[in-house]
């Protein structure tokens, strides 16, 4: 079997890792790739978002099997191209992808079917938004309603800030036609939990749970990134709050979708917060999320294209698909400076057991591998315990080494508080 995974991020290279284990998987082509995947795929330069550039380069190629793993490509419509041309793929259709491509769509999605998340208002005039944030409760939560590179969403601790993120995303359009609306949203309190899971439309199978550190400094300080870090499973979610989510939230959510007519099938994403008044849905998103890919992805027993291609035939429900009972631990190494500004191009000294480091941001030069991102890598271990995966990872993470290199000193500190552990 011939595969394609599109994405070129350390999710990606989690994802071509996992489907290597394979035996009847003879080749995989990332599109792009990156410097670190060379090593177990053949990258090519297709952008992840020329659909026509991947639809063309899996004909010629007499590809068998795609795996669309980034959002954009998804929510233009790539999967639809695929199966045109023939060829099977796991990933939503654009009618489905939708759930993450808008934040109006999926908050009214979830108002008309009774699925608990934050109250919200929708704006597409400017000034109405600031006369809502004059007298709204704050915090609020501003959101806007395109993708946005993980990066749409404000949250304004008072009323100069609301002010200021609705003039950020609706005037001075820095997401672009993603801000030409907005969701403005009450401020949730709890911990967070992502919960990625298989679906077919028919059959909804969570993964493990995890929890993932946006913010960029130790102490949850500094500015949002796409993710500093993550462990797996989430402490905070329970057996009882497993069984609400499943008859509140997952299963309604896929019962919605087929009944709008935009069956999802896919890894569909439910980023909770567990309030004083149970789970509610943060956001959706249309694919695995990046990092908890990387944590999650180690501890599945069942092998990964099995499932995928189940997904595909609508056959889920036929598969068993089994955890480690173990935990693992991601730390991500960032380049100085980011999510702001960072110098690019330093040469990366990995040690030889690469089997858990996922490369996200780097590039070959001359046979060297070199920086190229903010999020450089992620160092990603599996124990019996949380505190033993997460001294083998930071014990792997001290074998790294670039110029100028960043990364957080206490990814799951706040799990192992909840686990009584100091």
């Amino acid at each position: 079997m011939i595969l394609v995974v599109v994405g070129g991020g350390g999710r990606e290279h989690a994802i071509i890792k996992k489907l290597g284990e394979n035996k009847n998987v003879d080749k995989i082509y990332a599109l792009p790739g990156n410097g670190g995947i060379a090593e177990d795929a053949e990258c090519a330069s297709v952008a992840a978002t020329d659909v026509k550039g991947v639809v063309d380069f899996c004909v010629s190629h007499k590809v068998d099997y795609v795996v669309v793993a980034p959002d954009d490509p998804l929510v233009m419509g790539m999967t639809d191209a695929l199966k045109e041309a023939g060829i099977p793929s796991f990933g939503p259709s654009k009618d489905a992808a939708i759930i993450e491509g808008s934040k109006v769509f999926s908050k009214n999605l979830m108002k008309k079917y009774g699925i608990p998340t934050a109250a919200y208002e929708v704006f597409s005039d400017p000034k109405e938004a600031y006369r809502y944030v004059e007298s709204c409760p704050v915090p609020t939560v501003i959101k806007a309603d395109g993708l946005a590179l993980g990066k749409g969403v404000i949250i304004a601790e008072t009323r100069e800030d609301a002010k200021n993120a609705v003039k950020t995303i609706m005037e001075d359009k820095k997401f672009g036609k993603s801000g030409d609306e907005i969701v403005i949203e009450e401020f949730l309190t709890g911990p967070e939990v992502s919960v990625l899971s298989f679906t077919d439309g028919k059959t909804m199978v969570p993964m493990v749970s995890s929890m993932d550190h946006k913010r960029a400094l130790d102490g949850d300080k500094g500015l949002n990134t796409g993710g500093m870090g993550t462990v797996a499973p989430n402490p905070y979610y329970t057996e009882a709050v497993a069984k609400e989510c499943m008859e509140k939230i997952f299963l309604p959510t896929m019962e919605a979708m087929n009944r709008e007519g935009r069956t999802f099938k896919g890894c569909l994403y439910f980023g909770l917060m567990i309030t004083a008044d149970g789970p509610k849905v943060i956001e959706y998103n249309c694919r695995f999320g990046d990092p908890e890919t990387q944590v999650v992805l180690p501890l599945l027993k069942t092998d990964l294209f099995d499932i995928m291609r189940a997904v595909t035939e609508e056959r889920l429900a036929d598969i068993n698909i089994e955890w480690k009972d173990e935990s693992a631990a991601c730390v991500v190494i960032a380049s100085g400076g980011y999510p702001e500004s960072y110098k690019k191009g330093y040469p990366i000294e990995l040690p030889e057991d690469r089997k858990g480091i996922y490369v996200a941001g780097a590039e070959l030069r001359d046979g060297v591998l070199v920086t190229s991102g903010g999020r450089v890598l992620g160092v990603t271990e599996t124990a019996p315990s949380l505190p033993e995966a997460l001294e083998k990872a930071y014990r792997t993470a001290e074998k790294v080494h670039f110029t100028d290199m960043h990364m957080r000193r206490d990814i799951g500190k706040r799990a192992l508080s909840a686990l009584g552990i100091k």
